[in-house]
């Protein structure tokens, strides 16, 4: 065998990791190569599983034994051999952060360079007075003097007091052992050789006379000196009144505002942020937000009165406990200020209101009856339901209970930095008009426009010219990857996992390196048609600088662009995990046992239906939805019918179906607590009765939870065990053969089928438990079968076989047909939950619905369902979704996949662009009307798809 170049070349020999059949490939370095295969087929486990982790590996296990104790150590992957393997980098579909303190400027670091430049060029401006604090020098405060008009008589005094209430009696005294002759105090001023009265609760400006003299050259010393005595005595100010005109001059050695208190710390980079306690807004800890009691999540219905219920939920304040003493006082609290309990609480005016929420701060007197009816006089002031929540949250010392009030707070916005999440003083430094927070928020593309515009001073210029190139990079490279509309101070956590991979990747072309192998995990989710472009550019400039890319991906667009191409499969789970096919585009099209190239080459299409479908006749309607950057917009979604929302990223999709639809109709439908985005109201509800999110979580979220326990038909199979007639001879009942419970399962790995061993700094071993064999359960329970099948053998079973065992149990039989018809005959029935991938786990939640009989009133929500799925896999979700839909129910879904667009019966497109160029509703209807819509871009990429 030719010997492969490894500067050329990544050879792989005999992969078996996870469901891979002992794969040996070649992959071209300095390419883009695309992974591409059914969802389950073995791309993850090739391209990460393996080959990034034995790149991590080697780099870790090159550190010493103390450093890779902290790194936790690496897994050999279970492959022969890898040749060629460059330094790698993984970017996957993993939210970057779930800290609150990080955000796209902290992740991206372009909030580090911020920080710099508003820390060497930033003015500091007074809140109050709006005016430039500076700091000057003795020589720049006589010049300023000495532009005043030659001749005119001057005034010095030294301000050595503002807003400082008392006497003052002994300040007087030691101005006047020290040799000074009058003070101004409130404007007036008076002889220090008087007595001087003024008001010991009123706060004073108070400042020395210094000296009155006539302004000339001849008096130049004389000014300077007496300048010189004021700086001294008022910390670094003077002001220089005009003796014949009321006009004053104020100077500050002291960064600090002439017209009152307020002055600033000393200026550097520590000061701008909001991690640090320097720059933090001390109220909330640089959070911008506090957590306070909501009176709408307090009183979540409005309609009814306090005597109907609306306060029932607060705890000992039910109108059902009328003994109760906090209800008493509450009542007391109501009576005093006339407040009736009888009408509702959306009737009552607004100071009422107000007494319900904060309560009353006067002492009210009343009556309140103990239990045994014994009657006590009390004066005190009452507390309402906000402040009462918020005493009790921080006086309980039990979790559960606080966990419980926590479910009536929300997050709002700092009263003191307003959201800005800094103190005043970091919010004072503005560059162009604007401080940092308010040139964070601006989107990505007003923040790179405002960056290549600024207009600075020939200092200025030169002191920032490195961090404005900077800048102008990292922005950019956020532009190129399709993020523009993000703002940096947008949170880490409400990143898709589309946006933060992009985030990564955009981080990851700031730093330049070469010789690098990149492993991606399809960095296309989340991207609209039109951004598509933009982020091929940025792989393919990647490569050109001398990385190799490997990217798993299913999206047509960026498999056309690749250099190379490697197909996986031929199916997923055990009957995947091969290669299928390699080399460029044409080779994937021209290989007939590649179910990419035929749906490459168009041998095979997801059709467009022959019809759409024309609904119930009944919509849910949203008026006014302006939460986030929602344009005030109303939104129809016809009932009975497949609906797909569309538009470019960030245009206002997520918030109008996750925030508004979603939040609103669990608020309905089962009186969720939860705070739905805004809107003015929302009609047609009473035509669902259930909303259900089907989400690509994990089904579980240990190895315990598999298919069989999800889908409930493990219940069946252990009812048929226990009526064995051996199982009923032995008195064995259904627990006996659950694997979570003591009984049935093996005391040894307690029903794990393995047993971990840790290996300090280096990765934990697991083995299979040597008691059952990696079976799980202890030998009397195995001895229990069922068609010569024990249990165990049963859980080991795919799909497709349990559905022939179980032919005549059509109870087992309809559940096992449902996880068939979804395209999931392949996975095993007590295959571990956290072994699948996204997809699969979502068709197993579809297959659990499928079990029940539709009402015709249940809303189906799903937020990309296409992420993880292959043009096969989609056709497979397309015939759930219809399948759905055909009972009578509606689907939902957020999508940017033209295959299902095209096939949805209704679209709502949302527009024109992201971020603040969003949140419009630019088209609706079916997808024939849309592609006639100029301005929807949807239409325009929907075009050509409707004509396969």
């Amino acid at each position: 065998m030719e010997k492969i170049n490894n500067r050329d070349f990544i050879s792989i020999k005999g992969a078996n990791e996870n469901n891979l059949k002992n794969v040996s490939l070649v992959i071209p370095k300095n390419k883009l190569v695309v992974f591409t295969g059914l969802s389950g087929s073995g791309k993850s486990s090739l391209a990460f599983n393996t080959i990034y982790e034995e790149g991590r590996r080697r780099y870790v296990d090159s550190l010493s034994s103390y450093a890779r104790q902290f790194l936790g150590g690496t897994k050999k992957p279970n492959v022969d051999s890898i040749e060629g393997l460059s330094p790698s980098i993984s970017i996957e579909q993993k939210t970057t952060h779930s800290n609150p303190r990080s955000t796209v400027g902290t992740i991206t670091e372009v909030h580090d360079y911020l920080r710099l430049l508003f820390a060497k060029i930033g003015k500091p401006y007074c809140p109050t007075h709006k005016i430039e604090v500076s700091s000057q020098r003795i020589k720049d405060i006589i010049d300023s003097i000495f532009k005043i008009k030659e001749g005119s008589k001057l005034l010095i005094f030294s301000p050595i007091a503002k807003k400082q209430k008392g006497t003052n009696k002994n300040l007087f005294n030691k101005l006047r052992q020290d040799g000074f002759l009058r003070v101004q105090v409130d404007g007036n001023i008076y002889s220090l050789d008087d007595e001087i009265n003024i008001e010991k609760n009123k706060a004073h400006d108070i400042s020395i006379v210094v000296d009155r003299v006539v302004l000339n050259e001849e008096s130049k010393t004389r000014i300077t000196e007496s300048v010189n005595v004021a700086l001294e005595y008022s910390n670094g100010l003077v002001d220089i009144k005009l003796f014949d005109e009321d006009k004053i001059y104020n100077f500050s050695q002291q960064f600090a505002c002439v017209k009152c208190d307020f002055q600033m710390p000393k200026i550097e980079t520590k000061l701008f942020s909001f991690n640090s306690p320097y720059g933090m807004c001390p109220s909330c800890k640089g959070l911008g937000l506090i957590i306070e009691p909501d009176i709408d999540l307090i009183i979540p219905d409005k309609k009814y009165s306090i005597l109907e219920g609306a306060i029932d939920k607060m705890p000992g304040l039910s109108s059902k406990n009328s003994d109760s003493i906090a209800w008493q006082e509450f009542c007391a609290l109501m009576n005093h200020f006339k407040i009736p309990l009888n009408v509702p609480i959306d009737e009552l005016l607004p100071n009422q209101i107000d007494i319900i929420k904060y309560g009353s701060d006067e002492e009210i007197e009343y009556t309140i009856f103990s239990k045994d009816n014994k009657k006590h006089l009390k004066k005190n002031s009452i507390e309402g339901l906000i402040t009462r929540l918020a005493r009790l949250f921080v006086e309980t010392n039990s979790e559960e209970m606080r966990q419980w009030y926590s479910k009536f707070m929300s997050e709002t916005p700092c009263k003191d930095c307003k959201g800005q999440r800094l103190n005043k003083y970091a919010l004072a430094v503005k560059i162009d008009g604007l401080n940092i927070h308010q040139f964070s928020s601006l989107s990505i593309e007003e923040e790179f426009n405002k960056i290549i515009s600024l207009k600075l001073n020939e200092e200025d210029e030169e002191i920032s010219h490195m961090i404005v190139e900077e800048l102008k990079s990292r922005l950019g490279f956020l532009k190129n990857v399709g993020l523009e509309y993000l703002s940096l101070t947008r949170t880490a956590e409400t990143l898709s996992g589309g946006e933060a991979q992009r985030i990564r990747l955009a981080t990851q072309i700031g730093s330049r390196l070469t010789g690098i192998l990149y492993v991606l995990d399809e960095p296309s989710i989340g991207l609209h048609q039109s951004d598509n472009t933009k982020l091929i550019n940025v792989l393919k400039q990647m490569v050109e600088i001398g990385n190799t890319l490997i990217v798993v991906e299913h999206d047509e667009e960026t498999i056309m662009a690749a250099d190379y191409i490697v197909d996986i499969g031929p199916y997923a789970g055990d009957r995947g995990g091969e290669v299928v096919a390699f080399g460029t585009l044409e080779d994937i099209k021209a290989n007939k046992k590649s179910i990419t190239g035929q749906y490459l080459s168009q041998e095979k299409v997801i059709k467009v239906p022959n019809f759409r479908r024309k609904g119930t006749g009944y919509n849910i309607e949203i008026f006014g939805a302006r939460e986030n950057n929602l344009k005030n917009i109303d939104v129809k979604f016809p009932l009975g019918k497949l609906i797909s929302v569309t538009g470019v990223s960030g245009s206002g999709k997520s918030t109008l179906v996750n925030e508004v639809l979603v939040k609103s109709l669990e608020k309905i439908l089962n009186k969720s607590s939860v705070k739905p985005g805004k809107c003015s109201k929302i009609v047609g509800t009473l035509n669902i009765d259930k909303i259900i999110k089907v989400s690509q979580s994990p089904i579980g979220k240990t190895p315990r939870s598999n298919p069989a326990t999800y889908t409930s038909i493990f219940d069946d199979i252990r009812d048929l065990f226990a009526s064995v007639e051996l199982a009923r001879a032995r008195g064995y009942e259904k627990g006996r053969f659950s694997f979570n419970v003591p009984g049935g399962r093996c005391d040894k790995c307690q029903g794990d089928g393995y047993i971990r061993i840790e290996m300090q700094f280096l990765p934990s071993v697991y083995i299979p438990c040597n008691h059952c064999d990696g079976k799980r359960y202890n030998y009397e329970t195995l001895e229990i079968k069922y068609k010569n099948k024990s249990i165990a053998d049963v859980l080991d079973m795919r799909v497709t076989e349990a559905l022939s065992f179980f032919e005549n149990r059509s109870k087992i039989r309809e559940k096992l047909q449902t996880l068939e018809d979804v395209g999931l005959g392949y996975i095993k029935l007590g295959q571990p939950s956290t072994t699948l991938s996204g997809g699969e786990a979502q068709r197993i939640k579809l297959a659990t619905f499928l079990q029940k009989k539709p009402s015709g009133k249940t809303l189906f929500v799903l937020d990309e369902p296409t992420t993880g799925l292959h043009s096969y896999d989609i056709q497979n979700l397309l015939n759930i979704l219809n399948r759905i839909v055909d009972g009578g129910d509606t689907v939902v879904v957020i999508e940017h996949n033209l295959d299902v667009i095209k096939c949805s019966d209704y679209i709502i497109d949302l527009g024109p662009q992201g971020g603040n160029k969003g949140g419009q509703l630019v088209a609706c209807g079916s997808p024939e009307e849309i592609i006639k819509n100029e301005k929807s871009l949807t239409g325009i990429y929907l075009k050509p798809f409707l004509k396969k």
